[in-house]
């Protein structure tokens, strides 16, 4: 029992940390400060503002939830005083739930805001003035138009994976947000990338900031990078050999589309993998009972995209696999981040067409190394015919089943109907006209009145008995009969 106390001890003792907060370091098992969180501490529990500059699966979110639970155990205030914004709702999910471990021997309170959900247990939370809000920013910009949020009296504000906030689109969004907060507060911004609308942002945020930069164009040397060479129209056999022969425990598959994932995730299920897709469509609950069903092992291959795994953060993940190629080089270096973790090692293994190739070497001029490719014959070629010979196929095709229908059927070939019908048209209103002027006057009256003559004639001469005056009358018009003088 002396052995794990003092253990965690030896690494973060000389922080000088309230000793709750110790306990709960003790508690998430830390027991020495990782490159990230030893750069980051002693500036940040200063209260100077920090630029973080590190891939994912560092440590990074110990690196700035430990300061400002260091700054509220020591000084409490009146809620909110620290607010961290993050991309994904997996992400906010996984922040709180650290922030909640390390925090467990203390009364800090958190709430976590994101859409998707309902906002009700949100602004019932909010009512309970937290003393920590984790958020995305569209429900929080939200819920301050509506009055629920106050953030006047935040001490620190928290912008984690930025660069991957302003893919998203969030940018606008962040600067509202700030606008609400007081100009006097302590901030740390962590991005894995720096693109030059971050550094703006950064440069018009941060005040006199302590840079902490770790190497973030090279991947973790944990991590075994594999390049294999395949048909575009047998990445799913290619995907099931590796995941039968390549020594898989767990294993996260990247895709482009939610489409593309959805139906993966299909085809493995059928193929008797435990897989289940992730991707934006999903409702809240379904996205957390993945999650949950990832991490305790109901599923073993997760297949998601960019967006949907940005906050996945799961231990002893063996593999990652690039099913489609991703469109950056830092979108690569993202996705390999799954693995290798927490001095784990892990494998990424990467799709190649003939059409990815460019995109390939920015991935190795990024990286700065060029990444061995496995050729499996097998799987270079297709049985299936080339789809550059469809269009002549279906042309034969149609030739074939248009004879058919016309030996069948007995219908005119659809050539020859177009030409028909005009001139039908054509001959017929012309000829109408011409018969309707030579017939009018000989035998319309020679076939008409001749029938109607004879039936009153035959009336009026046979018996001398008129006809009813009620048919005059309605032959005439109608109205009341008129007897007539004699």
């Amino acid at each position: 029992m002396p052995e794990t106390a003092t253990r965690p001890s030896n690494g973060f003792a000389k922080f000088d940390l309230h000793p709750n907060l110790m306990r709960g370091i003790q508690n998430a098992g830390f027991e020495s400060p990782r490159p990230i969180q030893a750069a980051t501490l002693p500036a940040a529990l200063e209260g100077s503002d920090i630029l973080g500059l590190a891939q994912t699966g560092t440590g990074k979110t110990a690196g700035f939830a430990i300061p400002i639970l260091e700054r509220i155990v020591r000084d409490p205030g009146h809620g909110p005083t620290a607010l961290i914004l993050a991309p994904t709702r997996e992400l906010a999910s996984q922040i709180a739930d650290e922030i909640r471990t390390l925090a467990s021997c203390t009364r800090i309170k958190g709430v976590t805001i994101y859409g998707g959900v309902g906002q009700r247990p949100q602004v019932a939370g909010l009512r309970q003035r937290p003393d920590i809000i984790v958020a995305c920013p569209g429900r929080l910009l939200d819920l301050i138009g509506q009055g629920f949020v106050k953030l006047g009296n935040i001490q620190t504000l928290v912008l984690d994976e930025a660069d991957h906030m302003f893919d998203m689109g969030f940018l606008v969004s962040i600067r509202k947000i700030i606008g609400h907060l007081p100009r006097k507060r302590q901030n740390l911004l962590f991005s894995a990338t720096m693109p030059k609308e971050i550094r703006k942002l950064a440069d018009d945020m941060l005040n006199d900031p302590t840079v902490v930069e770790l190497p973030s164009t090279k991947p973790v040397d944990l991590i075994e990078q594999v390049v294999y060479p395949v048909h575009h129209r047998r990445k799913v056999r290619l995907a099931q050999y590796l995941l039968k022969n390549d020594d898989v425990s767990r294993a996260i598959i990247f895709t482009r589309t939610k489409r593309g994932a959805k139906a993966l995730a299909d085809k493995l299920e059928r193929a008797k993998f435990n897989a289940a897709a992730l991707q934006g469509n999903m409702s809240q609950n379904a996205r957390e009972k993945v999650m949950s069903g990832f991490k305790s092992g109901k599923y073993d291959i997760l297949v998601a995209t960019d967006i949907a795994a940005r906050g996945i953060d799961v231990s002893k993940v063996s593999h990652v696999i690039n099913y489609d190629v991703p469109d950056t080089p830092e979108a690569y270096t993202h996705r390999i981040g799954r693995t290798g973790r927490a001095e784990c090692t892990g494998k990424a293994c990467t799709f190649i067409t003939t059409e990815d190739r460019q995109i390939l070497r920015a991935i190795e001029r990024r990286i700065d190394q060029e990444i061995p490719q496995r050729i499996i014959e097998e799987f270079l070629q297709c049985d299936d015919p080339d789809p550059r010979s469809r269009p002549q196929r279906q042309q034969r095709r149609g030739a074939k089943s248009g004879g058919r229908n016309k030996v069948q059927n007995g219908r005119k070939p659809a050539a020859k109907k177009p030409q028909a019908k005009p001139t039908k048209k054509k001959s017929d209103s012309n000829d109408g006209r011409q018969a309707a002027a030579k017939k009018k006057p000989t035998q319309t009256d020679k076939a008409k009145r001749p029938t109607r003559k004879p039936k009153s004639v035959a009336k009026t001469t046979t018996g001398g008995n008129r006809p009813p005056r009620r048919r005059k009358q309605s032959a005439a018009g109608g109205g009341a009969p008129k007897r007539r003088s004699r």
